[in-house]
């Protein structure tokens, strides 16, 4: 099975490889199902800008075209855009974060080096930020505070991933981590296959500037109500949770990939409604 093609129980499976929770079972069931929806069309995107065989710049092409259907009355061809079609109705959801996601992929064909930290941050916009967009649209809570709250949030979950991913990302051809950073420690690219001292502390660099975007941004869970503020705090947790896991494996991400702990998630996740409950009393 390609990433074209990939089912509903393989996209479900991502889900579970994710570093954060995508649709608590706790919600109700409608919202979760949007969540899915919404998660189903931006893993399918990614799938086909890192994994499909032949011409994925064609492919993203052709994607964009389709997914431009769901906003104009036509019927989408590919089943994941379809499926999507009724959330976006239910939820009024733009069509520009979708078309962003699918920018990042065919942006990833062409741009495989990023010179600075604030290169790597317009990039995320791209990759990262309509997402968070997305899931605000989803609770119809997204205004201009609580969707800059957001982009750090998503932005700083983005870099974490692309901390775990060194060795994977470095195989496709592709370093997230900046050129200044590697430079700044004396690190060659070739070293990014197998990992050294400098390649960690690129990477624990890159951690602690995700942190400083988490705590900026996690200040959103009490902007939010209802079931909207415990999907964040998952969200923002899961991210508190990998830069915990990634510390703890001082950047290690050769020997084996940190991943969040449940346990750590869920405590940060408590924490963070506890404190929310205070500030909205």
């Amino acid at each position: 099975m390609d990433a074209a093609t990939a089912g509903p129980r393989r996209i479900r499976a991502r889900e579970q490889e994710e570093n954060f929770p995508v649709a608590l079972r706790w919600l109700p069931r409608e919202q979760r199902d949007h969540l899915h929806a919404v998660y189903a069309t931006a893993r399918m995107i990614d799938d086909i800008g890192d994994r499909a065989a032949g011409d994925r710049t064609e492919q993203l092409l052709a994607l964009r075209a389709d997914l431009s259907l769901v906003w104009s009355g036509g019927e989408p061809a590919n089943p994941v855009f379809a499926a999507l079609a009724p959330t976006v109705a239910a939820c009024g959801l733009a069509e520009e974060p979708f078309q962003q996601l699918i920018e990042a992929n065919l942006v990833d064909q062409r741009v495989t080096r990023y010179p600075t930290f604030e290169d790597l941050l317009g990039y995320c916009r791209l990759s990262a930020d309509p997402v968070g967009r997305l899931v605000l649209g989803v609770f119809g809570q997204g205004t201009p505070v609580t969707i800059a709250l957001s982009d750090r949030v998503c932005t700083a979950l983005q870099v974490l991933e692309h901390c775990q991913d060194v060795a994977e990302d470095y195989r496709a051809g592709r370093i997230y981590l900046p050129q200044a950073d590697l430079a700044d420690f004396g690190v060659a690219e070739a070293q990014l296959a197998t990992g050294a001292t400098g390649c960690r502390a690129v990477v624990l660099r890159q951690v602690d500037r995700a942190m400083d975007l988490l705590d900026e941004g996690a200040a959103l869970v009490g902007r939010l109500t209802g079931w909207a503020r415990m999907a964040v705090a998952g969200y923002v947790a899961g991210g508190y949770a990998t830069a915990k896991a990634l510390r703890a494996a001082d950047g290690d991400v050769w020997l084996r990939k940190p991943t969040p702990r449940h346990v750590d998630t869920v405590r940060t996740m408590v924490a963070l409604l506890g404190r929310a409950a205070v500030v909205t009393r």
